[in-house]
């Protein structure tokens, strides 16, 4: 029987609003700690959130996946944030991780959640490495799923856009910070080891972006392909079997973890 524990969370956006998150907590002997990043406007309990930091916990490494401001079950506005801000957000969800005794030593991203966990590292005082799934190497590629209002959003400084069964305030703000985003200057200062995985099927981020990723990556680094796989990680086993790879490979960076009292 698979026993998934979780221990819920909040904590406040660098802009104030409280974030809700939960942390699976690992079974058996811990291995290490970590945050996973979800895509754009997904959530912690999305297919890919939940699963691999789910199978992760089940291999020994605590996650906390927590929702971006104005989704799921945490407060604000959707349109106050921007690829900044979810950045901040990751940050602070390290320093509650840190304040509980249980540091991070891993941020694993998916999507626009990759791109964020990146930029986030560098301000993440103790991560020893970063994995992104289905990440875009340039922030403004989400502007593709918004191409249709955008000009509207500029003109007007802000617009309902109606997305994933939900209507969200898409404001001039977040559209300027995405297209000021400056990731693969971050992805060449990344001074921890990285993993990229990407599917060669992925219809939402191009496999090239795992290819230009890898490219301005210092070593270590790696890449590995998810063959039939989704960019959402929706087919039955691919979740999980991006977290085995993330648990085998991550485990020569952070098997010297910390020791940590439950």
């Amino acid at each position: 029987m698979i026993n998934d524990m979780t221990e819920k969370v909040r904590f406040n956006s660098i802009v104030g609003p409280e974030l809700a998150g939960e942390i699976d907590l690992p079974d058996g002997e811990i291995r290490g700690w970590g945050i996973f990043v979800h895509g754009f406007t997904l959530g912690k309990n999305s297919p890919a959130a939940s699963r691999v930091s789910k199978q992760l916990a089940r291999e020994g490494i605590g996650m906390l996946r927590y929702d971006n401001l104005g989704i799921g079950d945490s407060d604000g506005d959707w349109g106050d944030g921007s690829f900044t801000i979810k950045v901040q957000d990751t940050v602070r969800a390290a320093t509650l991780m840190a304040e509980r005794g249980t540091p991070a030593d891993l941020l694993v991203g998916h999507s626009w959640g990759g791109a964020a966990a990146i930029a986030a590292a560098a301000e993440t005082t103790g991560v020893r490495a970063v994995a992104t799934i289905g990440a875009p190497v340039d922030p403004s590629h989400v502007e593709g799923q918004y191409n249709a209002v955008v000009d509207r959003v500029l003109s007007e400084g802000s617009h309902e856009w109606f997305v994933g069964g939900r209507t969200l305030v898409l404001k001039r703000a977040f559209v300027d910070d995405v297209r000021h985003a400056r990731l693969r200057d971050r992805i060449r200062e990344l001074h921890v080891p990285l993993l990229v995985l990407h599917s060669p099927t992925d219809n939402t981020v191009d496999i090239a972006n795992a290819g230009e990723i890898f490219r301005e990556a210092r070593h270590p680094r790696s890449f590995v392909s998810l063959e039939g796989a989704d960019h959402l990680l929706t087919v039955r086993g691919q979740a999980q079997r991006a977290a085995r790879i993330v648990s085998a490979w991550a485990d020569q960076y952070i098997h010297r973890s910390r020791p940590v009292s439950r």
